[in-house]
């Protein structure tokens, strides 16, 4: 079996928790309980006939007052960059974020997650923006933690990302 320390990065209140909650348990909850430094989950996966575990890093979210602690991605083999598609503000966090990773860690495989597919409605994040992401050679999926809806997949893309390399 494979063993792959995944980091969840984003802004804060992005929805990276509930987005590993939905992943690993298949469950969401409305309440919203802000992430305090670090918390850890696993998950297995069999991807292409290999076994996969993979350690997930939910990292608490940035913004001016909490910046990312880099220690954190030590020895991590890829990460997910999250934004909220109802604040086109933490698209530019995500790509500070991005810079900051490939500083500490090199070119490692990342996924970005549009999250809260749920609220098109309240979208602010345009397309532009995503295409440009898109056009850099990023993987960007759209996810709700709230209905499931590409959570899987983007999950599923990033193990694929790491079983390449």
């Amino acid at each position: 079996m494979i063993q792959k320390k995944i980091c969840i990065l984003g802004a804060f209140a992005t929805g990276k928790t509930s987005l590993v909650r939905r992943f690993v348990k298949d469950i969401f909850s409305e309440s919203y309980l802000t992430t305090v430094g670090v918390k850890i989950d696993k998950k297995e996966m069999k991807i292409e006939g290999q076994e996969l575990h993979l350690i997930l890093w939910d990292l608490s979210g940035e913004d001016q007052f909490q910046k990312l602690n880099v220690s954190y991605l030590r020895g991590a083999s890829g990460y997910f960059l999250v934004v909220d598609g109802t604040r086109s503000e933490t698209l530019d966090t995500a790509r500070s974020l991005q810079k900051t990773v490939e500083e500490a860690c090199g070119n490692i495989p990342f996924v970005l997650m549009c999250n809260k597919l749920d609220l098109t409605n309240d979208w602010e994040l345009g397309e532009n923006a995503l295409e440009d992401c898109s056009q850099k050679g990023w993987i960007v999926l759209r996810t709700s933690a709230k209905t499931g809806q590409g959570v899987e997949e983007a999950f599923s893309a990033l193990a694929g990302k790491l079983l390449e390399g």
